[in-house]
């Protein structure tokens, strides 16, 4: 992705076809297979979504005993995708800090499990 150039403007519609939402992180594990360090996280979306599954590259900045119980925010709309031996069923969100790694998406203070981006 190049981040370098501003993005082409969307419309407002395609926008809100992404669904986002907060959830728990529950679990989280190191993921000894994959090619590229990551973590299989367990994430409670609420009474409506339940509990999925999600691939992070997050091992720079956490680990798994600092991810349980924090809130992050998910895009739970994509198709689920097969990474290494996980079948990451939610994207979670994060964006790059000076050095590179990831640094979590989440909300600033605790909200319900589940609730959408808006």
């Amino acid at each position: 992705m190049d981040q370098t150039q501003p993005p082409d403007p969307i419309a407002i519609d395609d926008f809100l076809k992404l669904d986002v939402r907060v959830g728990t992180i529950v679990e989280a594990a190191p993921i000894p297979q994959a090619r590229r360090p990551a973590y299989r996280l367990v994430i409670d979306l609420g009474p409506a979504l339940g509990l999925k599954k999600s691939s992070a590259q997050v091992t720079v900045r956490y680990t798994p005993e600092t991810l349980v119980g924090r809130q992050v925010l998910c895009v739970v709309n994509l198709p689920p995708r097969q990474v290494g031996p996980v079948r990451s069923e939610v994207l979670t969100l994060g964006v790059p800090d000076g050095d590179g790694a990831v640094v979590l998406i989440a909300p600033e203070r605790a909200v319900p499990n589940g609730g959408r981006l808006y």
